[in-house]
């Protein structure tokens, strides 16, 4: 196994083993303290579990959601739960006194600062870190835990399933979640640090804003319930932490590149009257919508707001023992000193960003005010700040640096603007040249690639395989927005219908379709609080990828036929295309009505005589009635797209019986690599599937009398 590794990489690992077994020897004598935390945290965490935890978290979470119960699935479920929670736990506590303990290890080896730092920042920055932290779980847990659970559970009632909660799966859920809340929290200290070390310069996440707020409701869509609310509480307090932290950063940068500290106290001393009208501006406006009839408009829009959680029926504030016009005027009092500090930020930005330019650091040239910049400090700023300028911005700066009585500085702009202007326009006729460059280092580019290939050396003998599947790609490229059309059609449609109420009504038509002694033993049970909305996914993405084949294979055919993969018909895929519609269709239906109630029944019989309950899980109920609906017109698709190849030329009957070795040996890994866990299922996949395959290579060798008819007129394969 280590002869596989690099060189580098046993460094690496022989390095960590060394720290970490210096670690241990250094705090050797103090790891019975270390054990010690470790023991109190793992049997703190199980008393508190057993006595007081899990009722809480159950009624604080579930609160607005009565009809979800949590549930053991086995006996050592909540036991095992306990230990492996306490575990992590006492994990937690301990790490802190193993560094601690082992400082002098990591100092010798480089992983501890040298120079003793102030214990007072380290615990400052300790302390921020762990009150932004607690801030996200906080708000995970009062505010979007209650409300997710609430639109969980009555979206699985409604559709007639059992918000039966696996204890394990509910936990390590909110967990996750909750973790994800507190991680993100730390988003302010991650970004001014990275932006203050320059490891990602400021104006990467200023120009980047858009991507991140993105990048924030597409993990909220993939995470949390489609529902608006629960989107927006989802994304906006992010994206609120984004520009917090970028507000950090911006002043954190500019006070390291203005090398100087410009003093709050002085800026807002100097600027008290802006201060004063935006606090005065806000705190009345905030007072003015809580305090009158302007309130109204408030409970309007929660009356319109898209979701059952937001109701027009919004009382004003009042805080316990204080009427609503007191607590309205305590929160317009906030609001004004928020508005305030946000005045005050705006103002020590200008300042700092003047100090920066004078000291030559000016970070986004772009950015640069130069009006409030000296005349020494116009002649060095950089081009960039005056390359977006227009002539009338330049001789307005002018103009005004004339008025301060600064002709210097007038004189700098308009000198500067003009260099500017001569080097654009010189640069202009240089683009030529920039084209042969770039020609010049395509071609050169094509030299070093072809110096790799001897003349004797082809595409076939190194395989062409690459060059064949980038040709077909390449073709495809152009086409994509009628792929991703078509699977955003097919998969919506399937999610909206499904979302909306449709698999509630699957799944009480397939019930109608059981035995009457049956139909009021099933019951359908979520083990994990999202099941049956990633069951509707999946299934809608099934759905949208097998709608989008036949036109991939439509759109590749002339590149795979100029390649020589391919021939025949192109007219049969049209064919072929219906079948597969047709062969969905068809064998749902049958199977809903007929196969998928019959299995059942039979599976379920011996359960039912034992007197024993049955509840099924969503999402293992969801396949199977899918394997025996989708999956029986799929299996009969298999022998008639084997004659339609053949009869059209695509892939003749000699072609397949040539390989059926290989074919057969495909599915069986494909069943193991795509069926899930376990070899049973593997085979429940796999032997149906070859089956039909040898079903459709005894239809082709009586259709071609034993190999002997072959398609007439059809140009073949290579």
């Amino acid at each position: 196994m280590a002869t596989g590794l690099d060189e580098d990489t046993m460094r690496t690992l022989q390095g960590g083993r060394d720290t970490m077994g210096s670690m241990l020897r250094a705090a050797q004598k103090h790891l019975q303290k270390v054990f010690i935390v470790w023991v109190v945290g793992l049997v703190g965490t199980i008393y508190a579990l057993q006595n007081v935890l899990w009722d809480k978290l159950r009624a604080d979470m579930l609160r607005l959601a009565p009809e979800a119960n949590i549930i053991a699935v086995t006996p050592f479920d909540v036991i095992l739960l306990q230990v492996k929670i306490g575990a992590v736990l006492g994990i937690l506590m301990a790490l802190p006194f193993l560094i601690y303990y082992s400082r002098d290890a990591l100092r010798e080896r480089g992983y501890w600062p040298a120079d003793k730092v102030p214990l007072w920042k380290l615990w400052s920055l300790l302390l921020l870190s762990a009150a932004l932290f607690a801030g996200g779980i906080i708000y995970s847990y009062e505010l979007f835990f209650p409300l997710m659970f609430d639109f969980l559970a009555e979206n699985a009632d409604a559709a007639g399933f059992q918000p039966d909660y696996s204890i394990v799966k509910w936990v390590g859920f909110v967990a996750l979640l909750g973790f994800s809340f507190g991680l993100a929290a730390q988003l302010p200290l991650l970004m001014s640090a990275l932006s203050y070390t320059g490891i990602v310069p400021y104006e990467t996440f200023r120009n980047r804003w858009r991507v991140a707020v993105v990048l924030i409701f597409g993990f909220g869509a993939l995470f949390s319930p489609p529902d608006p609310f629960t989107q927006v509480m989802w994304g906006l307090p992010l994206v609120g932490l984004y520009i917090v932290s970028l507000g950090i950063s911006k002043i954190l940068v500019l006070t390291k590149r203005a090398g100087e500290e410009v003093g709050t106290g002085s800026v807002a001393r100097k600027r008290w009257n802006k201060l004063a009208a935006g606090g005065v501006v806000a705190g009345g406006a905030v007072y003015y919508v809580l305090a009158t009839p302007a309130f109204q408009s408030v409970r309007a829009f929660a009356a319109w707001f898209p979701s059952d959680r937001l109701t027009g029926d919004i009382a004003r504030p009042a805080l316990p023992g204080l009427g609503t016009e007191t607590t309205a005027a305590l929160i317009a009092a906030a609001v004004g000193l928020v508005a305030a500090v946000v005045v005050l930020y705006y103002y020590m930005i200008r300042e700092l960003d003047v100090a920066a330019a004078e000291a030559g650091h000016y970070g986004d040239p772009t950015a640069i005010d130069v009006g409030a910049l000296s005349a020494g400090a116009v002649r060095s700023a950089p081009l960039e700040a005056f390359e977006e300028m227009d002539e009338a911005e330049a001789l307005e700066l002018a103009q005004t640096a004339m008025d301060e009585d600064n002709p210097d500085k007038a004189e700098a702009i308009l000198d500067r603007w003009d260099f500017v202007q001569e080097n654009i326009a010189e640069g202009e006729g240089g683009e030529a040249a920039t084209d042969d460059d770039a020609n010049v280092v395509t071609s050169t580019t094509a030299g070093v690639f072809n110096a790799f290939t001897e003349e004797e050396t082809t595409e076939d003998d190194i395989g062409g395989y690459y060059y064949d599947i980038a040709f077909v790609l390449d073709s495809l490229t152009s086409k994509a927005i009628w792929f991703v059309g078509t699977f955003m059609l097919i998969s919506g449609a399937a999610f909206v219908f499904l979302y909306s109420g449709g698999i509630g009504d699957i799944k009480n038509t397939f019930v109608r379709n059981l035995p009457q002694s049956m139909r009021s033993d099933v019951v359908f049970v979520n083990l994990h609080p999202v099941e049956h909305l990633i069951f509707i996914v999946k299934f809608s993405a099934i759905l949208g990828a097998v709608s989008v084949l036949p036109l991939i294979v439509y759109f590749a055919w002339p590149a795979l036929r100029e390649r020589g993969i391919v021939g025949g018909e192109r007219g049969v895929l049209a064919i072929w295309s219906g079948t597969v519609i047709f062969s969905m269709v068809a064998g749902s239906l049958a199977g809903f009505t007929y196969v998928a109630p019959t299995v059942i029944s039979w599976l379920a019989f011996d359960v039912l005589q034992a007197d024993m309950q049955i509840s099924y899980r969503v999402a293992k109920f969801g396949w199977l009635v899918l394997a025996l609906t989708v999956g029986i017109g799929l299996l009969f698709e298999i022998p008639v797209t084997m004659v339609l190849f053949h009869r059209g030329g695509i892939v003749s009957f000699q072609t397949i019986q040539d390989r059926w070795r290989s074919v057969t040996l495909g599915v069986f890994v494909a069943s193991a690599l795509f069926s899930p866990k376990g070899i049973f299922t593997m085979f429940l996949v796999a032997i149906p599937v070859t089956l039909a395959f040898l079903v459709g290579l005894g239809a082709l060798w009586l259709y071609t009398l034993g190999g002997r008819r072959t398609p007439g007129g059809v140009e073949p394969a290579d």
